[in-house]
C-alpha cells in the first residue's frame, strides 16, 4: 500500500527521533501561547487543563501521519479536519485561515530547527522535503492560501512570526499552566529548550535571552546515547504519566514493513 511519506524520507528520520519530537514539542509550547488565536484551544477548557497533553496530541498526530500509509493519512487528516470543524459549530464562528497556517507552518520550521539541533545540518532539498509532506497535509485539510514552495514558505512564515503573535494574558496563564503541571525543574528546562529552538523574533516576544545553560547539557545527553543513558535523561524532561508516550515516540524503529495507527 502507497505510504503517505516514503520510507527513506528525512522527514522519517525527523519524526522517528524521540529527542527531537521533544524540542519540537518545546517550539511548539511556547509559540502556541503566543498565537493571537490561541483562545480558541482555550475555548473548551482542555488547553489550561491539560496543556502537556493537548500539545502532545497535536505532536501525535503529525508523527501517525508521517508514519502511515496513505489511507490511514488521510483518515487521520480528515478527523483533524471534522474536529476542528465541530469546534466551530460549537463556538458558532471560525477559526481564522491564517491560524490554521500558523500551526503547519511551525511543525515544518521546528521540524528543521530541532533535528537540526540535535543531529546534523539539513540540505536544501530536505528541507524542501519537509515543507512538502507538510504542505500536502494542509492540501488535505483543504487550507486556503498555502505556499507553493519552500521559499514562499520562508516568506510568509517571517510575515506570519511578525504578525500572528503576541504576549497577552493567554499567554501568561498557558506558562503558569506549564509551570504547574511540570514542577519547576522540568518547567526551567523547557524555557531553556525553547531558547535553542525558537525564531529571534518569537523570543524577542517572550523576552527571552539568546544564550541557555542546556546548550552544556544537549552536549552530555547526546553523549549518553553512546553509554544507554539517553532514555534516563529523556524520563527526567517529562513527568512520568507521559513515559508510554515517549516510548513510543521510537517505536517506528521497531517496525520493519508498515506501520498501524489506531484512529
Amino acid at each position: 500500500m502507497e505510504l503517505f511519506v516514503r520510507k527513506d524520507s528525512v522527514v522519517r528520520e525527523i519524526w522517528g527521533n524521540a529527542d527531537v519530537i521533544l524540542f519540537i514539542f518545546a517550539g511548539a509550547s511556547a509559540e502556541f501561547a503566543l498565537n493571537k488565536a490561541v483562545d480558541w484551544l482555550y475555548y473548551t477548557g482542555k488547553l489550561p487543563a491539560d496543556p502537556l497533553g493537548r500539545l502532545f496530541s497535536t505532536v501525535e498526530y503529525a508523527r501517525l501521519i508521517v508514519f502511515s500509509n496513505k489511507k490511514d493519512a488521510t483518515a487521520a487528516i480528515d478527523k483533524i479536519t471534522a474536529i476542528h470543524q465541530a469546534l466551530e459549530k460549537s463556538r458558532d464562528s471560525k477559526i481564522p485561515d491564517w491560524a490554521y497556517r500558523d500551526v503547519l507552518f511551525m511543525l515544518i520550521d521546528y521540524s528543521i530547527r530541532s533535528f537540526e539541533l540535535l543531529a546534523r545540518t539539513l540540505t536544501y532539498s530536505e528541507k524542501q522535503e519537509v515543507f512538502e509532506v507538510f504542505l500536502k497535509v494542509g492540501q488535505g485539510m483543504n487550507l486556503i492560501g498555502l505556499p507553493q514552495n519552500f521559499n514562499s514558505w520562508i516568506e510568509m512564515r517571517d510575515s506570519h512570526l511578525e504578525n500572528d503573535l503576541q504576549k497577552s494574558e493567554f499567554t501568561i496563564d498557558l506558562f503558569k499552566q506549564y509551570k504547574k503541571h511540570l514542577g519547576f525543574i522540568r518547567y526551567k528546562i523547557l524555557l531553556e529548550s525553547q531558547i535553542l529552538v525558537l525564531p529571534d523574533g518569537v523570543k524577542h516576544k517572550l523576552n527571552y535571552g539568546n544564550h541557555s545553560w542546556l546548550k552544556f547539557i544537549l552536549l552530555v545527553y547526546k553523549f549518553s546515547k553512546f553509554l544507554s543513558l539517553d532514555k534516563f535523561l529523556r524520563y527526567l524532561i517529562l513527568p512520568s504519566k507521559y513515559f508510554k508516550q515517549i516510548e513510543e515516540l521510537n517505536m517506528h524503529q521497531k517496525i520493519k514493513s508498515k506501520v498501524l495507527i489506531k484512529i
